[in-house]
């Protein structure tokens, strides 16, 4: 019988064959895809989409971020996809086996983070994706190697290396010195501070980590600067396309992570010329982040994988919060005099004020608030993924009510949203509380008030066994940047975009991380001078 069917088909006929055997076998290994997730537990409201692999919806939230609107794109994908359900969590089943679960559910995040921390990673995908970049860093690994990356990373930011703020003083008065300046004909100085926090970031982040800034204050166009901007955006851009990215270019890609690695590379090679010996004798001077690694490790590999991915962690996380804050300041002048007051009180202002030490970073209520709403408002790592290790779930969001679990194949990708949690008004008092503070809206005083966020409701450095190493590193360098700028400038004023005749609130850029999406235009003014509008 098959002889002669095979004798009798032509080339049309044998492509309509092997077009139905192919989709037989679609339909029935999906079929039994979707069996296997219902042993595990309920399915989590659809996405909808029209062609294959969800091409449509790819395009979609690629036009989305080029035209910086990720946040309404992907809140109106989760909720809408709810319905009338209070699901807070929905899938994308765009292939056979290539199902992605979107949350912001802080049960579900907690879960992922800290509750089923063994059951959910980074994932053997990420890994591959990311090598490039990230190598087998802290950042991109599960198992042993990541714990061993965690070990080796967290002596570096004890309490007794992070206390000396002068690490941060001398490109601090630099930052200064560019931020204000003299009234020219054409009006008062008009900066970036997005631009400029970025530069003083990786000064001050290179210089912690390799003992000698890139200076890029001094000289914006430094071509590691450029290079290690352009990876991230590139690297987001592949992880967005997901399967599709193998199509994609990588040529400029690597041409960038070369410059990277050849940057980096003549630090690694002298580190490792050193001696133990000489190694110990650092202790008693200053020590870089990578003498210390030295002490560890002489893999080159590693030293060069963990250095970026602390410098990834360690210079735009701080870069994005302190844009974000200083242009919100400008905005609310009643938070600069309140936080003046606060800084007066304790520290001083202009020439007499002194620098700040650790305790007094700690003990400032005010300025923890004003850093606390920024991080809530606009946090650093607005979207954030895990891979499932095995077959699992999450605790809710599946069924008709929404509040059954939701089945997890195992490799299936969950994506989870923090800046979407953080500003979900359903985990807020309603308008009709004393305590009630627009969720949506970037307001200090919330935190002084008495409010305080409910556990996982606000996780600006993750949680769970992942949390954040450098937190504390990170928020005494905000702090102290924020201090030492308005012990120099009384007031802060925001300035349009160029062509708009108003201050809107900020576009946004989602890459690896959060960051200003378009210029944030200030003045900075001190006390005594006269602010005059340019021309």
């Amino acid at each position: 019988m098959i002889e002669e069917i095979l004798h009798g088909m032509t080339p049309g006929r044998a492509v309509l064959w092997a077009l139905g055997i192919f989709t037989a076998l679609s339909v029935f290994r999906k079929l039994q895809v979707s069996a296997q997730i219902s042993r595990l537990g309920a399915r989590a409201p659809k996405i909808s989409f029209r062609y294959p692999y969800a091409l449509d919806f790819l395009y979609k939230g690629h036009l989305a971020n080029q035209a910086g609107q990720d946040l309404e794109f992907w809140r109106n994908t989760i909720i809408k996809a709810g319905g009338s359900t209070k699901s807070k969590t929905s899938e994308l089943d765009a292939g056979i086996s290539t199902r992605m679960i979107l949350t912001i559910d802080p049960e579900n995040i907690k879960a992922v983070l800290t509750g089923q921390f063994a059951d959910y990673g980074k994932g053997e995908s990420f890994h591959r994706e990311w090598k490039e970049f990230l190598g087998d860093s802290i950042f991109a690994t599960d198992g042993e190697l990541w714990s061993k990356s965690r070990q080796l990373i967290r002596p570096m930011f004890a309490r007794d290396r992070i206390v000396d703020t002068e690490i941060f003083e001398k490109h601090v008065q630099k930052l200064i010195d560019l931020l204000g300046g003299s009234p020219s004909p054409q009006g008062s100085k008009v900066v970036d501070v997005g631009s400029l926090f970025f530069r003083y970031t990786l000064d001050a982040a290179t210089d912690y980590l390799l003992g000698q800034g890139t200076d890029s204050l001094e000289n914006p166009a430094t071509r590691f600067a450029e290079a290690f901007r352009y990876v991230q955006a590139r690297q987001a851009e592949l992880f967005r396309f997901g399967v599709f990215s193998s199509l994609m270019s990588r040529k400029e890609f690597r041409a960038n992570l070369k410059i990277m690695d050849e940057f980096i590379q003549p630090y690694i090679d002298t580190v490792l010329s050193l001696s133990t010996a000489e190694l110990d004798q650092k202790l008693s001077n200053r020590e870089t982040f990578l003498d210390a690694l030295a002490r560890f490790t002489r893999d080159p590999r590693i030293l060069r994988d963990q250095l970026v991915a602390v410098l990834l962690a360690g210079r735009d996380t701080t870069a994005g919060t302190l844009s974000f804050c200083l242009f919100e300041l400008s905005r609310h002048p009643e938070v600069v005099a309140r936080l003046r007051q606060e800084i007066n009180d304790r520290l001083g202002l202009g020439a007499n004020g002194r620098k700040p030490s650790y305790n007094d970073l700690k003990d400032m209520k005010y300025l923890s608030a004003v850093i606390n709403e920024t991080m809530r408002v606009y946090p650093v790592v607005p979207f954030n993924v895990r891979y499932s290790l095995k077959d699992t779930t999450l605790p809710r969001g599946g069924g008709p009510d929404g509040l059954e679990p939701v089945g997890v194949r195992a490799n299936s990708r969950v994506i989870y949203s923090t800046i979407l949690m953080q500003r979900d008004p359903d985990l807020y008092d309603g308008p009709d509380s004393k305590n009630y503070f627009d969720p949506v809206k970037w307001i200090p005083e919330r935190w002084v008030s008495g409010w305080s966020p409910r556990p996982w409701h606000f996780i600006p450095f993750n949680g769970g066994p992942r949390i954040c190493i450098g937190q504390q590193f990170a928020t005494i360098e905000m702090g102290y940047t924020i201090i030492r700028i308005l012990q120099t400038y009384e007031r802060i004023i925001a300035l349009p975009v160029s062509g708009k005749d108003r201050v809107e609130d900020p576009r946004l850029r989602f890459e690896v991380t959060l960051s200003p999406g378009e210029e944030l235009n200030c003045i900075f003014v001190k006390e005594g001078e006269d602010y005059q509008r340019s021309k």
